[in-house]
């Protein structure tokens, strides 16, 4: 039997400090999940789906199943409150390989091409709302520097900048909300075009090809489990952290949703590809899209915030695991903070963006992602099984082993839709993943 344990520095060296408390994993949360998707996505569902009555479905669906992932990810926060957080869930549930692959694929698939992108976005919406003389890839760079920079001040710093941007988000989604239910009256044959439209093909198949560009945008919950050792109570402040985080997230999904199909109807949100920018537009003209462009640029930035904040400490765990460079377990004396791994999720996000790859690589994203999501919801089976855990403190996941159950399921439905929608993008995703099985290998034999 796997005992846990939790990665830490050499004895004697500084330690991650525990400055984090309920608002921050909230706002963590919140702005894991809230990137620049919801501002697009909303087109893509429609255009599967056709209706109000299930686009709307499709987003609660894809609500209630991020939601399942929250009570799965609190329940394990509560058990193994530990730096690295979904790292040390498969560390301790699994094998220390299963780890080093997650965290394998994190660094060089899930999270630094995602980041990668994010910046770009960031640089194209910055410049339209500005007109800086400056090309994207030097934008994108002095807004990863920039973070980089603020997280290298510690936890408190990037998580002050990561709350302020993660309101500023909510503001900028409640404004756009607001616009369309309020401010817009709505093409007056909305609701004959929903009548005329009929969902092409089986339901079924048109409803789960809506749900995956839907799970994409509610993906992201699980990172915050990654500072948990900087939390001052993360039993408590993570778990309910999560929670609270996930429901405000549903909540601002929907109504975003709501407020499209009620300014563009049904048909005029799936004929957009900017409906955020066309609802906007419809309630305050010009000056309508440019205020969105400069929420949207915030809101990509507060992800990337988030990012930097998050998934270096996951890197921090394996290195103190022994199993990457001992260096990137480095904390500073004085910030406390695990310069060595922001700086290297920094550079490599950089990298990823200066050569524009970074649009292949999110293509390779969901399969992988979800397959570790899978995976970590099936660490609460053996957790229980073994005993021995504390129980005082623990959320437990209401009605398990059915919903932990019916999570896993959907998770897997989710691997094998992807796979079949876009089985290449897939396969080089998952190949990348496996490499690092031999490299867990070498750095094993390297460290005896």
């Amino acid at each position: 039997m796997t005992q846990p344990h939790s990665a830490s520095t050499p004895t004697g060296a500084p330690q991650l400090a525990r400055r984090l408390g309920l608002f921050d994993a909230t706002m963590i949360v919140m702005g894991g999940i809230v990137g620049s998707g919801i501002f697009v996505t909303p087109y893509v569902v429609a255009r599967q789906v056709h209706t109000p009555a299930l686009i709307v479905a499709a987003w609660l669906a894809g609500g209630l199943i991020a939601l399942a992932g929250a009570f799965v990810y609190a329940e394990l926060a509560a058990r193994r409150p530990q730096v690295g957080g979904q790292y040390a869930y498969l560390r301790d549930a699994y094998h220390p390989a299963v780890a080093f692959v997650y965290g394998w694929a994190l660094l060089l698939v899930i999270q630094t091409g995602g980041m990668a992108a994010v910046a770009v976005t960031f640089a194209r919406y910055f410049r339209e709302v500005t007109h800086v003389p400056l090309a994207e890839p030097v934008v994108a760079g002095l807004g990863i520097a920039l973070l980089v920079a603020v997280n290298c001040l510690g936890v408190r710093s990037g998580s002050t900048v990561q709350n302020g941007l993660m309101l500023l988000k909510i503001l900028a989604i409640l404004g756009l909300v607001a616009a369309g239910l309020f401010f817009v009256a709505g093409p007056e044959d909305a609701a004959p075009a929903a009548a005329r439209a009929a969902p092409s093909g089986s339901l079924l198949l048109a409803f789960g090809a809506a749900m995956t560009p839907v799970m994409f945008s509610y993906g992201g919950w699980q990172t915050a489990s990654f500072v948990a050792a900087e939390m001052r109570n993360p039993r408590r402040d993570l778990a309910r952290g999560l929670l609270i985080g996930v429901l405000g997230v549903i909540a601002l999904y929907v109504g975003v949703t709501l407020a499209c199909i009620h300014a563009l109807g049904a048909e005029g949100l799936a004929a957009t590809t900017t409906p955020a920018s066309s609802v906007m537009r419809l309630a305050f003209g010009q000056t309508g899209a440019t205020i969105i462009a400069a929420g949207i640029a915030i809101s990509t930035l507060g992800f990337l915030s988030q990012g930097m904040l998050t998934a270096p400490r996951v890197y921090f765990a394996m290195a103190a695991d022994g199993l990457f460079f001992r260096r990137v377990a480095w904390v500073h004396p004085t910030t406390r903070a695990p310069v060595v791994a922001v700086v290297l999720q920094g550079v490599l996000s950089l990298l990823i963006a200066l050569t524009g790859t970074y649009e292949q690589i999110l293509s390779y994203v969901v399969a992988v992602d979800w397959v570790f999501f899978g995976l970590t919801a099936g660490a609460i089976f053996l957790f229980r099984r073994r005993g021995g855990d504390a129980d005082d403190g623990v959320s437990r996941v209401p009605g398990h082993p059915l919903t932990t159950a019916l999570f896993i399921t959907a998770a897997a439905l989710i691997v094998v839709s992807t796979v079949l929608a876009a089985p290449v993008d897939s396969a080089i995703g998952l190949g990348i993943m496996l490499t690092g099985l031999p490299v867990y290998l070498l750095w094993r034999r390297r460290a005896a």
